[in-house]
């Protein structure tokens, strides 16, 4: 469990949490090191004042997010200096708010000692500004302050266990100076005694004689799995958490769901959305957990490899030895100077081997850590305070997951040494004698060694990349990258040039291609390098497109939520584009004002951007309002369909390359019938809207349920 100690530790102070609670972002902080960091934003810039001035809280969290992640700020210039901090405010940090300093040192808090009074404590100013230190997102606290932030049960009951696991041996909680070991523990009273001072506070008549006293191990034990305290809600004090809203990831009681704050959101029941999301961060774990074997499997190779490297290094220079001595006095010069080119490639080998040792065995330990973390998490009995910090953890274990399958577990070096000695050569060749991968008869070029560590693919593109051989003497003027066609076909040539790493844009999705290389000069071109095999990516994942969007689209969330400063409809595509195979994706509609009619569907790259999709013949497309919809191509409409959108809505597209037809369904049900046939060519992801839109879109999704269960497809 010690390898799970970095999660248990405040970022802020560096200490193991006290009374953490958690932000919006999911990270949590101790309460004190929140109230440390607290900031105060200017008057001008408070939400009363900005509502006043017709600046929405959604435009200034934009600009103070985009002046956040600036160069000049690092999101820690604001915290340093409270203890020498003048009474007046300093000059304004990059990130837009002034720091103010405390009007008191904070409370200390005493180690190991819980309770909620810390948090019924003034909070800080008026329009206090706290900025996550890990994530960096900056939050603005409303009149509760502090009070706001839900307290991470669970953090502190895996902390809390933690640090009993560690303790040697369990001390009385009544000694005065140097507690003594316990004997005992009382079940009521949920304290330790040594010997003494039981006899002394818990006499063995009177009205405690009827409490249970356990041993000190047991006592612990039964400590552990006694229930924790029911959460109840931030905002009504009186009221446990019931329900769980999916918008807002978070849970929710009756009178919140009475006061109509979450009436447009899904809401479930608290105990099923607990046991589905401790399935589903089980389900992940257990991925982990296979990577995890995998990697220390991999060790031990890695090891391995270290000691056959040496032993192929003795062996090869033994022989190497052998040869140069029978050569007299004036091959001994020249035994010199190979010897030293086997040296550095031995010393190369191993650097590059131990290396990755090094990585995979920090990688390795830091997955250990999250998996203990995560087991821990998972024994909680508490489904509020396992919700609250579920989500974030599935996706750090996911996260992790997918980090293990990107050739992290590959050999970055081979054990051989492929350096032969040729001995045959006349003692009067003895000064131009060389290994025989430079004693080239002829001045064409080696084939080319492809640099395993570097190539890969990423949804639909490949990249590769190569080097010359070493030691190779002969001059190479470029090289030629092939292809095959994902299919097992011929192969074509997709790069001719200098360049020694290429990457090929446009393959097909979940297929798998051949490559290879080779060099070329004036004298000839070399054989092919080692075939390559690249599987591109099952399914697609990719954001919006900046590069081809209209200059009025206005793009935010790392390019996956898009709305427009424009009254008028403008276009953006998205990323990635679909030649074959199955293809769906969602978009979310996460602000729908006035009635507008944003359209969604597909469309070729160079179609008309500042028109509504669907308007020209490059586009294909669904538009709808709030009632109905439509489809449309080259400004035919047709297939009007009951149904429209709201605010929350899901539009879902379905391009279906193999059948060659487009289908559109809204809320997971199919909209219409099949939109558009015989589709066929380059498409790639497009919406057209204006500013009363605001959508996000998700991909790598599977294909739908209405769509699967169709009996055409079933055959």
């Amino acid at each position: 469990m010690e390898e799970m100690e970095e999660e248990l530790k405040c970022p802020v102070c560096g200490s193991f949490y006290r009374e953490p609670i958690i932000l919006p972002c999911s990270h949590s902080l101790c309460v004190s090191c929140a109230r440390n960091i607290l900031v105060q934003t200017p008057d001008s810039e408070s939400p009363q004042s900005r509502r006043a001035s017709g600046v929405s809280d959604y435009d200034y969290l934009d600009l103070d997010k985009m002046s956040l992640y600036s160069e000049a700020d690092s999101g820690y210039g604001s915290y340093g200096g409270f203890a020498s901090a003048p009474t007046t405010p300093c000059q304004k940090s990059p990130n837009g708010v002034r720091v103010f300093p405390p009007a008191m040192p904070p409370p200390q808090l005493q180690p190991h000692h819980h309770s909620s009074a810390s948090l019924l404590l003034p909070t800080g100013p008026r329009n206090s500004c706290l900025t996550c230190p890990q994530c960096h997102r900056s939050l603005i606290l409303d009149e509760r302050g502090l009070r706001g932030f839900t307290k991470n049960r669970v953090l502190e009951g895996v902390i809390e266990r933690y640090q009993q696991s560690k303790a040697a041996a369990l001390r009385c909680q009544l000694c005065e100076k140097s507690p003594k070991e316990a004997t005992v523990m009382c079940e009521q009273c949920d304290v330790f005694y040594c010997e003494p001072c039981r006899l002394r506070c818990h006499p063995p008549r009177g009205p405690l004689a009827k409490h249970r006293l356990l041993p000190p191990a047991q006592g612990r034990v039964s400590r552990r799995l006694s229930p924790r305290k029911i959460s109840t809600c931030t905002d009504h004090e009186l009221e446990n958490h019931s329900m769980y809203c999916v918008q807002c990831k978070m849970p929710v009681c009756y009178q919140c769901l009475e006061e109509g704050k979450h009436s447009s959101h899904e809401v479930k029941a608290l105990g099923a959305m607990w046991k589905l999301h401790k399935s589903q961060l089980s389900q992940a774990l257990n991925l982990l957990s296979d990577r995890a074997k995998e990697a220390k499997e991999f060790l031990v190779q890695l090891r391995n490899m270290v000691q056959q490297i040496q032993e192929n290094s003795v062996e090869f220079e033994a022989c190497l030895v052998a040869q140069c001595d029978a050569l007299i006095d004036a091959l001994n010069r020249r035994k010199v100077q190979l010897l030293s080119r086997v040296n550095k490639e031995h010393e190369h080998k191993l650097k590059v081997v131990r290396d990755q040792i090094s990585h995979c065995t920090m990688k390795l330990r830091q997955t250990t850590g999250l998996m203990e973390y995560c087991l821990e998490v998972i024994k909680e009995n508490d489904p509020s305070g396992f919700l609250q910090i579920s989500d974030a953890l599935i996706r750090r274990v996911h996260l992790t997951e997918d980090q293990w399958g990107k050739g992290t577990l590959t050999p970055r070096m081979t054990t051989d040494f492929d350096l032969n000695l040729d001995s045959a050569p006349l003692l009067q060749s003895i000064h131009q004698l060389d290994f025989v991968q430079m004693k080239v008869p002829s001045l064409i070029p080696a084939p080319p060694l492809l640099h395993l560590e570097e190539c890969g693919t990423h949804n639909n593109s490949a990249t590769l990349s190569w080097k010359q051989p070493p030691m190779s003497m002969v001059q190479t003027e470029g090289y030629i990258l092939e292809l095959d066609d994902g299919n097992g076909g011929q192969f074509r040539e997709v790069f001719v040039g200098k360049e020694t790493m290429c990457t090929v844009d446009g393959l097909h999705f979940n297929s798998t291609y051949n490559a290879r290389v080779k060099a070329f000069n004036k004298s000839g071109v070399s054989l092919y390098s080692k075939t390559l095999i690249l599987q591109t990516s099952e399914v697609a994942w990719f954001a919006f497109d900046p590069g081809s969007a209209h200059p009025d689209i206005i793009f935010s969330n790392n390019n996956l939520t898009v709305t427009c400063n424009s009254y008028d409809d403008r276009v953006v595509l998205g990323k990635s584009g679909f030649s074959k195979g199955v293809h769906y994706w969602e978009l979310t509609i996460d602000r729908y004002d006035n009635h507008p009619d944003p359209a969604f569907g597909v469309a070729r790259v160079e179609v008309m951007k500042d028109v509504m999709l669907g308007k020209d013949d490059k586009a294909w497309a669904m538009y709808v309002d709030n009632n109905r919809s439509w489809f449309m191509h080259n400004n035919s409409h047709t297939n009007r369909a009951e149904g429209g959108i709201t605010k929350g809505a899901t539009v879902g597209v379905l391009l279906d390359l193999t059948r060659r037809t487009l289908t559109f369904s809204i809320n997971e049900e199919q909209q219409g019938p099949v939109a558009f046939e015989n589709m066929e060519g380059l498409f790639f992801p497009a919406v057209s809207l204006n500013r009363n839109v605001q959508v996000t879109i998700h991909t790598g999704l599977p294909v739908p349920e209405f769509y699967t269960s169709r009996p055409s497809l079933q055959a």
